[in-house]
């Protein structure tokens, strides 16, 4: 970008001085022809109306020489001086706005870039301050609850017994369980996960048969029928991380189901190994389906249900599946869902 602007601006320069040079000369070449044509003035009186004429005509050439390098040079800063002011608008914490103006080649580009730019930094500040507030509304509750029960204590409106101190027991590990859920949301979105979390080849059926016998118990008390077809794949992933993300689905789809059947699949399909997971469930908007993957979010109709969850096992799996550099999503038409992950196949080099 900067040899552009630097290859614009010698442009610009070269024009302006090939103007004056040639002004300069055309001018004072046709008025001396000119005179000597018309023999109004001698030799000596030539040379001092040529000079006389050439310093008129140098001022002239200087000024609309001057006037076009200094709009020609506005235009080709513009952008800059746009984007100057912008990031430190950035950097004062503001989000600017869009940049609207005319530029090409590299620099249209980085005009364009910056755009983008800005645009998700306002995304990432939106979801940051929906987080916060989620925080607070997830862990009000429980400690409103646990503040309520130490005044009636202090106060000895309620005397202590083993049901109390089971109650006060219960939302302290509830604040627990979602700071937890934090912490292992952000160990994952650190990009810093593959010093931590040893990756290795692993057969994702293995995986998969483990974290279905873990739910086992679960899955036949929610479901009359549980169909699986699951297939070989060398996969090199985080066991433990794949172990989560599987667990993650399966109790929300338990969590949220309605028609009592479940389609399990996982399978090779090309270069990726796609695993699918199908029933009927809870209304989910088709065209907000790929909310439920972000931190907190829960469908709307279950805000009034006694869900054991803060919201953030999808966003969870998300992370996780994003770090094995695969894709993680739901198909649905409201009610049948399927939820779909595919995760590169491992290759032997």
């Amino acid at each position: 970008m900067a040899d552009l602007l630097l290859s614009k601006l010698v442009a610009v320069n070269s024009v302006v001085i090939l103007l004056v040079i040639m002004l300069a000369g055309i001018s004072v070449k046709d008025y001396a022809c000119f005179l000597v044509n018309n023999q109004q003035v001698t030799g000596t009186q030539l040379v001092d109306t040529l000079n006389s004429f050439l310093v008129k005509v140098s001022i002239i050439a200087f000024v609309i020489a001057g006037l076009l390098h200094y709009f020609s040079v506005k235009r080709i800063v513009k952008p800059v001086k746009t984007m100057a002011f912008a990031a430190n608008q950035i950097k004062e914490g503001k989000i600017p706005s869009k940049i609207d103006v005319t530029a090409s080649g590299e620099l249209g580009e980085l005009v364009t870039n910056f755009n983008a730019m800005s645009e998700t930094l306002s995304v990432v500040q939106t979801r940051r301050e929906e987080m916060l507030r989620d925080i607070a509304h997830e862990l009000r509750t429980p400690l409103t609850n646990i503040n309520g029960y130490l005044e009636a204590l202090h106060n000895g409106v309620l005397p202590g017994d083993r049901e109390l101190f089971g109650s006060l027991l219960e939302e302290s590990k509830r604040i627990t369980r979602i700071v937890d859920l934090i912490a292992e949301l952000d160990a994952w979105n650190k990009e810093v996960y593959f010093l931590e979390k040893q990756f290795e080849v692993t057969d994702i059926k293995q995986v998969m048969a483990e974290s279905l016998a873990a739910f086992q118990l679960k899955l036949s008390n929610k479901f009359e029928i549980v169909n699986q077809h699951i297939e070989h794949a060398p996969i090199f992933g985080h066991e433990d991380g794949l172990k989560q993300v599987l667990s993650n689905l399966l109790q929300n789809i338990i969590d949220y189901d309605t028609g009592g059947n479940l389609s399990i699949a996982a399978q090779p399909d090309g270069k990726v190994y796609k695993i699918t997971f199908s029933h009927q469930g809870k209304y989910i908007d088709p065209e907000m389906k790929e909310l439920i993957f972000e931190r907190f979010y829960r469908l709307e109709e279950s805000r009034s249900t006694k869900v054991d969850g803060a919201g953030l096992g999808l966003a969870i799996a998300k992370s996780i599946i994003d770090a094995h550099k695969g894709n993680i999503g739901v198909n649905t038409d409201g009610h049948n869902h399927t939820f779909w992950i595919t995760i590169p196949i491992h290759r032997n080099s």
